[in-house]
């Protein structure tokens, strides 16, 4: 049994100009660009036609669950997701989170293209090629979702788009690269991150991303919560820091059952935000916030910091679903 292919649009499968059949080629117009030595017998299914900068959470969620059953109820040996480069490290990371035990018996990968299908030089064809021997090789079982372009593996933990135009685009810095496909079969270069909790059950969408800027105030954290968010991500500075003048809120919304997750817009350490002062002085802030009931975001950027708290959200134990209940689950991830 071949790999499952999942097609969602992007640029991979963008071909301007196409009269009367649309600008994005299908699943199974992706895959006749493929030797058919490697595309023989893939099933193929599209899910939506659409860039992934307009992708919605709810359609990313699809995306997800259906890797998880393709695996887990069809026993497909692999999957393989085509989208685009723009927010792939997102689905990369929320298919991760929520592939519990799929994970371990069979390859998850995401791939597409920074050149459109009928460019000159086109990276599509490769890449899908690549991406179709890569989840169809044992040595990816265990390994979780990964992202899979310019013959480079990244672990959907790691992985983060770094150049909007050049087609070696994504990074795994300062972790290293997962793996490489060559000569039709994946070589792991490291070994790939550790699993994440389990899922509890149902991601909760209704999580909010705030970038904190000089001069916030915390109306805007206020706001989303009046919209129905049922928890915060703030994506701060430095080593995870916010301006003092939102802890009175990030505590009053932990009195509330609204867990606030803080990220950094930098690279910084996995390790937990421990509450309390720095050794030296007051050094950062992020102590301080964690002291006022935040919880960090063991180093995730932002963007995956937000599925990561949907996911700690999840509707299988109602004990998740409080801010105790999300430090914990944080505590848990690596």
């Amino acid at each position: 049994m071949r790999p499952l292919l999942l097609a969602t649009g992007g640029t991979i499968a963008t071909h301007p100009g196409r009269p009367g059949r649309g600008a994005f080629l299908t699943g199974a117009e992706l895959l006749d660009t493929v030797p058919p030595e490697v595309a023989g017998g893939v099933d193929v299914e599209d899910v939506v036609a659409a860039p992934s900068w307009d992708l919605d959470t709810g359609t990313m969620l699809d995306v997800a669950f259906r890797v998880r059953r393709a695996v887990l109820e069809d026993g497909y040996p692999g999957v393989v997701v085509t989208h685009g480069t723009d927010t792939i490290e997102e689905t990369a990371y929320l298919t991760d989170l929520l592939a519990g035990p799929a994970a371990a018996l069979g390859g998850i990968v995401l791939t597409g293209a920074m050149r459109p299908a009928n460019a000159l030089s086109a990276d599509g064809p490769g890449n899908l090629a690549a991406a179709l021997s890569a989840a169809a090789d044992p040595a990816l079982r265990g390994c979780g979702a990964v992202v899979c372009l310019n013959d480079e593996l990244h672990a959907a933990r790691w992985v983060r788009k770094v150049d909007a135009t050049n087609v070696a685009a994504f990074s795994s810095a300062p972790h290293a690269l997962l793996g490489r496909v060559r000569d039709g079969g994946v070589q792991l270069l490291t070994p790939p991150p550790p699993r994440p909790p389990a899922p509890a059950g149902d991601p909760e969408p209704a999580v909010a991303l705030i970038t904190v800027y000089p001069g916030i105030g915390p109306e805007q954290l206020t706001a989303v919560v009046d919209a129905g968010a049922r928890g915060i991500v703030l994506e701060g500075t430095g080593l995870s820091n916010v301006p003092v003048s939102l802890f009175t809120t990030i505590s009053d919304l932990a009195d509330w059952g609204i867990p606030v997750v803080i990220a950094s817009r930098c690279r910084v350490p996995g390790a937990p935000m421990k509450p309390g002062v720095p050794p030296g002085g007051l050094v950062d802030d992020s102590g301080l916030a964690a002291t006022v009931g935040a919880i960090g975001a063991r180093g995730l950027p932002a963007v995956k910091a937000r599925y990561a708290l949907m996911a700690a959200l999840g509707t299988g134990r109602e004990s998740a679903r409080t801010v105790d209940g999300v430090r914990a689950w944080f505590a848990e991830l690596s």
